[in-house]
């Protein structure tokens, strides 16, 4: 997916296609929240790899706020797309793949 293409803000969605997916909007935000989860815990881990290359244990901390390396790739990261933006654009181009937990025998439907 083309990150560059999604919007870095929000924009108003019609709740009736984002339901169509699932069948269920509950579902549906279920699963944007698990995908948007997953996107932040990547790109955390992403970004503490590439923080960590910087990390020196004699650092002052006026050395770690004048590293200016660090500090562009901290804004580039800001600059991004949040992970629930971007799960949003994955799920509403058909980019996501979802399955129901199948009810074990014995268990009530409501």
């Amino acid at each position: 997916m083309d990150i560059k293409k999604i919007p870095t803000n929000t924009i108003t969605r019609d709740i009736k296609s984002l339901a169509e997916p699932t069948g269920n909007i509950y579902e549906s935000v279920v699963v944007l929240y698990k995908r948007a989860n997953q996107i932040a815990i990547a790109e955390k881990k992403e970004l503490n790899k590439k923080l960590e290359e910087f990390k020196n244990e004699r650092d002052t901390m006026e050395e770690v706020f004048e590293n200016k390396e660090q500090i562009d790739i901290s804004k580039h990261y800001e600059r991004r797309p949040k992970p629930d933006l971007v799960a949003l654009s994955e799920f509403e181009n058909g980019e996501l793949y979802y399955r129901r937990a199948r009810k074990e025998e014995g268990e009530e439907t409501e």
